[in-house]
Formats: C-alpha cells, structure tokens, sequence
C-alpha cells in the first residue's frame, strides 16, 4: 500500500475534493501507486489549471487501465468538434463514454470555464451533468477544462486535466459544400507531459496514440527552449512517442 493519502474525503457520489496537506495529515512519498496532483496559478498570462498523475515505485495493471480508460476520455473530448452555440453539458458523455463501457463513472463534472484573474471555476459554460439553459452555448474563444477522472475509495485516483480554447473548426470534406453552419473544436493550451509510464497501450487505438505524440512533440519543442540540464533531460523522456 501507499504511505501517502493520494485520496481524501469522498461524498456519497464518488467526488474527489482537494486534498491539503497539513502537520497532522502529510506523509512521504512512497510505496507503491498513483500520485495525482492538481495545481494551478494565475498569472499574467492568464489563469492555469492542471492534473496529472506520477506513478511511484511499482503501478500494477490496473491502475494502467484505470489511467488509460481516463486518458482516452480527455482524448475524446479534447478532439471533439461541434456546431457553434452547442450547449456546454451535451459535451460531457464524450469524456464518459470510455469509462461507462466498462461500467465505471466519476461524482464531478468534466470541465468548467476558467476566468481570468476571476474565478478558477466560472461560467457560464459548464461540461458536466447540469441541466443545459441557453447562457451555457459554447462560443469562440471561451476557456474550459477537460478533466474527467476515477476514483477508487481507499486505493488510488486518476484525473488527467487540460484546459482548452475553443477555435474555429476547420471545414470538413463531408460537408460536400453545403452549409451545415460554423463549427468550433478545441486548442489545448495546457503543455505538460503526460505520463506515458501508466498507459496501457493494448488499450489505445491507433488515432489516439497518433494525438498523443503530436501533443507531447509540441509539448517538447514549445518548453526545450525555456529548459536546461536535468529538467531539459526530464521533458525528452517525458514526451518520447509511444
């Protein structure tokens, strides 16, 4: 087992609230198991808001389905394309649609707008179960975040977190040269590694692992020039294609 709380305090539905580490309440990290560590910051440039996952010690084979079922929701939602002015929670089963084919499901929503030296969590976009109302139709230029997740009570937790700006999309062949109105999909703003160590690849198609690597070859060419030494030598290994 695990010496470190990677799971805190579940309500009835399964959420994962933060976790704050305190003098009664932390504890080194070790053992074996997923660590999962949310954090983000406003900053000049705008506000962050970011997930990943760090395996320690030794990941067993189903914390890498479990990571991987997770990591094929936010591919999902992140290359979802979908007519201007559709409303926010319709995008939501796109994220799920993994996990409930094998029978699993996560208590939170799958993003929230993010403001800008406002609220981390603001509307009026929300991808989640609420009920849709005509204020929550996405729109250009709206920042949200993808982030769906499982949690086992007591075991280990995954969430795999981006956020990303909704942009024009281009025209597809398929249209055939009809009007079938303006579409929009998703840029992903967020540039971190993710960890490839807890993926089980058997579980990834082809067109998956084919957005993963584009992901993380800008991952590596937008960040190796802000990086030297042992950090540079971290991001190579961090976004080497699978």
């Amino acid at each position: 087992g695990l010496s470190f709380p990677v799971i805190a305090g579940f309500n009835a539905n399964g959420a994962m609230p933060h976790y704050r580490a305190t003098p009664a309440t932390d504890a080194v990290i070790e053992g074996d198991g997923l660590l999962l560590i949310d954090s983000g910051g406003q900053y000049l440039g705008g506000t962050t808001d970011i997930t990943r996952v760090w395996p320690i010690g030794q990941v067993s084979a189903a914390m890498q389905r479990d990571y991987t079922l997770v990591l094929k929701g936010t591919l999902a939602l992140s290359r979802a394309r979908f007519p201007r002015g559709t409303l926010s929670p319709m995008l939501d089963a796109l994220a799920r649609a993994p996990l409930w084919d094998a029978g699993l499901d996560f208590g939170h929503g799958t993003g929230h707008g993010v403001g800008y030296f406002l609220n981390v969590h603001e509307g009026p976009q929300s991808i989640s179960k609420a009920v849709p109302n005509p204020d929550m139709a996405m729109q250009p230029g709206m920042i949200t975040s993808v982030e769906p997740g499982l949690y086992r009570p007591g075991r280990w937790g995954v969430r795999i977190e981006n956020l990303v700006l909704n942009v024009p999309a281009e025209v597809s062949a398929a249209a055939d040269g009809d009007d079938f109105g303006e579409f929009l999909a998703f840029e992903t703003l967020t540039l971190c590694p993710i960890d490839i160590r807890c993926i089980a690849r058997s579980l990834l198609r082809a067109d998956e692992v084919e957005w993963l690597n584009a992901y993380h070859a800008t991952v590596r060419e937008r960040l190796a020039p802000r990086l030297s030494g042992d950090a540079l030598a971290w991001l190579e290994a961090r976004t080497q294609p699978i």
